[in-house]
């Protein structure tokens, strides 16, 4: 669970120029995880929400042709419901036919903390099948303290900038003591800043109004496509309300039932899995066309150790004011493991960083960073943070627990151990105290819902996507057999065929079907 680090669709990526996520959080918060409404206190608080599922939502352009927007209100805490509320951003797209409109399919890309509305406008609302688009309106709603939805903030662009720098793989007490007190930094920054707003950005929370919306759209059922962190947004609705919950694709799983700790260590292992095909591929062609060599996987693995330890000693030239450290080339490195089609620019940019020009992989790491052209960063690795140290308690107390826990991750990743270990430092210093606990989500009562896995995807290691097919009561597992993180829309007609027919006609694939 790191702020630096966080789950993303890769779809989102091809809509945004790159944009990639490490690290993650799961579990629910206890507060709220298990407010059934058909429970005498549910019914209480049913009574109190009243105003919300009533409200009227009043829609309005908002720039991007084609799609509406609105606000919609939810309480700030949904146990005391008649105090302060929080606005949330909504978009859609209306159905454009032909066909018998299903419903709204409300779709959110993953993070913690990407925009499910600038996914909406720039992607899924003009990209997703245009037979899924005729019969669907397409919603999107930024999740509480994410972008256009009371968001989180943290820091300045230029205290930004210095975090992305601090080394991730410190060497002696100095070093791990800076490390430890940037954490301590940046999470002040948040509750100096957001500090309202903190304690209430969990995933059921979030979920919850995810049932205002279903209701303000005028939906029975919710029908969903949630990517990444999205799939444990969509598990947890379905968990509170089974017999509300339509048409769920969760892709690039998450497992719900795991603590942070083995968590942030799968995903380690994840990433070396990704690196280990990007070098596979690499090694394979000429010598130009690889810097990392042309003898073996095991050969291109030692040679991005030591060119990260060489940037440790000595950054290099990226044609701006900021230089190339091992911080944030390993980031540009882990940027490019989500999406095949992004290896090349990453060999291109190991290439140039040999010639002593960080340029590229800067570029890669901005991307993953939300940085623009100016400086400026989204709120996406500040909401990222609230919610994944709210979500779960924290992996570590302190340094001494990293650098007990640290082997294991090393043999996880001999590559990338190391900095993961240390990235999953950053909740032990949170301001608020976690409010969930990793358990099973089994969802009882829920109609099918389609849980896809790709078996080499670094982020959300496959092993989860069983995990939690297994877990839900009706669960169906759709595998894809390759690399990249997450599978709709990457290029398999059988993944594609399967989710279309789902949301088109209601039909789960079978048990256990696997796509290349």
């Amino acid at each position: 669970m790191d702020s630096r680090r966080l789950l993303r669709s890769s779809a989102l990526a091809v809509a945004t120029a790159g944009l990639l996520a490490s690290g993650c959080s799961s579990g629910s918060s206890s507060t709220t995880a298990t407010a059934s409404t058909t429970s005498a206190a549910g019914a209480q608080q049913s009574a109190a929400l009243r105003t919300y599922y009533q409200q009227k939502l009043t829609w309005r352009a908002c720039g991007v042709p084609g799609f509406e927007c609105s606000t919609m209100k939810a309480p700030l805490d949904y146990d005391k419901p008649t105090g302060t509320s929080v606005n949330l951003a909504v978009a859609r797209k209306k159905a454009t036919g032909p066909g018998k409109r299903i419903g709204s399919l409300l779709v959110n890309p993953g993070g913690p903390g990407g925009t499910a509305v600038g996914y909406l406008q720039q992607y899924a609302g003009l990209g997703y099948p245009a037979p899924v688009r005729a019969r669907y309106d397409m919603v999107a709603v930024d999740p509480r303290g994410v972008a256009r939805s009371e968001p989180v903030e943290c820091l300045t662009s230029q205290e930004m900038d210095a975090y992305t720098q601090v080394d991730q793989t410190p060497d002696d007490t100095a070093e791990k003591a800076a490390l430890a007190t940037s954490f301590e930094n940046f999470a002040k920054g948040c509750e100096k800043h957001s500090g309202k707003v903190l304690p209430h950005v969990s995933t059921v929370e979030a979920a919850r109004d995810m049932d205002i919306l279903r209701q303000l759209l005028g939906d029975e059922k919710l029908h969903y496509f949630g990517a990444s962190y999205g799939t444990f947004l969509g598990a947890t609705y379905a968990e509170l309300f089974p017999d509300r919950t339509g048409r769920l694709v969760l892709d690039g799983a998450m497992d719900p039932s795991l603590p942070a700790l083995e968590m942030n260590r799968d995903q380690t292992a994840g990433f070396e899995t990704a690196f280990q095909s990007f070098a596979a591929d690499c090694v394979a062609r000429k010598e130009k066309d690889c810097p990392l060599g042309t003898t073996s996987v095991a050969d291109a693995s030692n040679r991005l150790k030591k060119f990260f330890a060489d940037l440790d000693a000595k950054p290099i030239e990226t044609g701006e004011s900021r230089k190339l450290g091992e911080a944030l080339a390993t980031t540009g490195v882990i940027a490019a493991m989500y999406d095949e089609t992004t290896w090349p620019e990453l060999r291109t940019g190991l290439t140039r960083a040999t010639h002593g020009d960080g340029g590229g992989l800067l570029t890669l790491a901005d991307s993953y960073y939300e940085r623009d052209t100016e400086g400026k960063y989204a709120n996406l690795m500040y909401a990222n943070a609230a919610v994944n140290c709210l979500d779960l308690p924290p992996s570590f107390s302190g340094p001494a627990a990293v650098d007990a826990a640290l082997p294991s991750f090393e043999k996880a990743s001999p590559v990338f151990g190391q900095g993961f270990a240390w990235a999953a430092l950053n909740c032990a210093y949170w301001p608020v105290r976690a409010t969930g606990t990793p358990h099973r989500i089994e969802a009882k009562g829920a109609a099918p819902i389609v849980v896809v896995g790709t078996t080499r995807d670094p982020a959300t290691p496959y092993k989860w996507a069983e995990s939690l097919a297994s877990q839900l009561a009706s669960g169906r597992l759709l595998t894809y057999e390759g690399d990249g993180h997450t599978a709709y829309g990457r290029g398999s007609d059988c993944i594609d065929t399967a989710i279309n027919t789902y949301l088109l006609e209601g039909t789960a694939p079978p048990a256990d079907k696997k796509c290349t």
